[in-house]
């Protein structure tokens, strides 16, 4: 009896199993996989990286990859960083600046198995931001300049409020040192390809995941990102992509052709899919406008217009850019214009130059103390040089001098925020952007026959 009950319970068991794990699958060569770091690593040689995936990765419609996955590699290599360098060294900051080039080479699926698989060396390592479009503006001009000023307020007030305050302050003491240790920054992402196909087997299903409570915000933070819910009860969808080809306002010309990949399906209310992934968005430039002197940023506006679905009809849509990773901190407009985040241009230069003005307030007629006179000279030397103009200022150099050197600080950033190049604005292959097709213009996208 207790043999056949317990072939029973088996027989019973055997579809729950089956039921609560993913199936056994392959990672096709040339996947793209988005890595991020979540601690800073020393800047050398063979040191190892544990990265995590930024998003799921999907074949045939069937998840392979969970969030978060971790994928291991060790540093190979550390190039110099020569503009970095140059900019540092005009600065007072004489560090020897390097790139750091990881090679990953291992998955690590949530039981602990290690899948070995071999890509790229991954070069361009930089903390990812993702630029959200905001809903519609309303109001004119005056609407839209202090909504920039408010952005710029924001930036300025979660330098000294925001997390990680403190490393913040260290690393700014760091800077003002002419030779200190660097390292790789926490958030660092790099995208890396496949080099060939790689078995991944089954997999226990993911737990469920309670919806977090977003927290309260205050009005100087910058407001959380959007879901992405697929809309279809207005006919539209949020499709997360990955672009086929580099996108820059330096670079791309209006009317350039582009594609991107779907990279997660989107299913219907019954869990029928409409979009499978792998559907191809195929779409043009519409706007490329490089950066210019003066500070004038690049502009940098596409769009798709065909959906390309395997073994179907090319479907005709129209979509708007409400998201999109990117290496630089951009801002999308209401209808997807990929721009600049406003800087703040005023208040550094102004600060440098009252530090810079400190060693002329000799407090004429008063006798000043030599002290008072040295810590003058500090100061200024401080906001030209860093620590190497405070050590000028303190070894009893010319008031004049020590200002001079402040006031080239203040020169150099004023040049920076006015009179150089502005920012341009630049997507590599593979970026991850998300797009919302518009309901009034867009074919109707119904479950795919398959």
């Amino acid at each position: 009896m207790t043999y056949r009950s317990s072939l029973l319970l088996s027989l019973l068991l055997t579809p729950c199993v089956a039921l609560c794990q993913s199936p056994a699958a392959t990672l096709p060569a040339g996947t793209p996989l988005a890595l991020r770091i979540d601690e800073h690593l020393p800047m050398r040689n063979g040191q190892p990286v544990r990265a995590h995936l930024l998003y799921p990765i999907y074949d045939a419609d069937k998840l392979i990859l969970l969030q978060n996955t971790v994928v291991l590699g060790t540093v190979v290599e550390l190039r110099s960083d020569r503009s970095r360098r140059i900019h540092a060294a005009l600065g007072g900051d004489f560090t020897p600046f390097h790139k750091p080039v990881v090679r990953f080479t291992s998955i690590v699926l949530a039981e602990g198995a290690i899948i070995p698989f071999t890509s790229g060396d991954a070069t361009e390592g930089a903390p990812i931001f993702r630029a959200v479009a905001p809903p519609p503006v309303k109001g004119g001009f005056l609407r839209r300049q202090f909504d920039g000023l408010l952005t710029v307020a924001r930036s300025d007030v979660a330098i000294v409020t925001g997390p990680e305050k403190a490393d913040r302050f260290v690393q700014f003491v760091y800077s003002q040192i002419p030779y200190h240790p660097q390292r790789i920054e926490k958030g660092t992402a790099w995208t890396i390809e496949t080099s060939h196909s790689v078995e991944i087997p089954a997999q226990p299903a993911p737990p469920a995941v309670a919806v977090a409570v977003p927290p309260k915000r205050h009005f100087w933070e910058e407001p959380l990102p959007l879901a992405d819910p697929a809309k279809a009860d207005t006919g539209s969808w949020i499709v997360q992509a990955n672009l086929d080809e580099p996108l820059s306002s330096e670079t791309s010309k209006e009317g350039q052709a582009i594609k991107a990949t779907v990279a997660q399906p989107i299913f219907n209310p019954d869990h029928t899919i409409a979009i499978p992934q792998g559907s191809t968005l195929i779409g043009a430039v519409t706007r490329a406008k490089p950066s210019r002197k003066f500070g004038r940023t690049g502009v940098l506006t596409f769009s798709f217009r065909q959906l390309q679905i395997p073994n179907a009809e090319t479907r005709t849509v129209e979509t708007r850019l409400t998201g999109a990773d990117s290496a630089r901190d951009i801002a999308l407009n209401s209808e997807g214009q990929a721009k600049s985040k406003p800087q703040d241009k005023i208040s550094l230069p102004i600060i440098l130059a009252v530090l810079a003005s400190r060693p002329l307030d000799r407090d004429a007629g008063r006798g000043a103390a030599a002290g008072n006179g040295l810590g003058k000279n500090a100061v200024g030397g401080a906001a030209g040089l860093g620590l190497v103009g405070t050590i000028i200022g303190l070894t009893g150099a010319s008031p004049n001098a020590v200002a001079a050197i402040g006031y080239y600080g203040a020169a150099r950033a004023f040049y920076y925020r006015w009179i150089a190049h502005g920012q341009k604005i630049d997507f590599a292959k593979d970026t991850r952007i998300v797009v919302e097709t518009t309901p009034r213009s867009s074919a109707g996208l119904k479950p795919n026959a398959r």
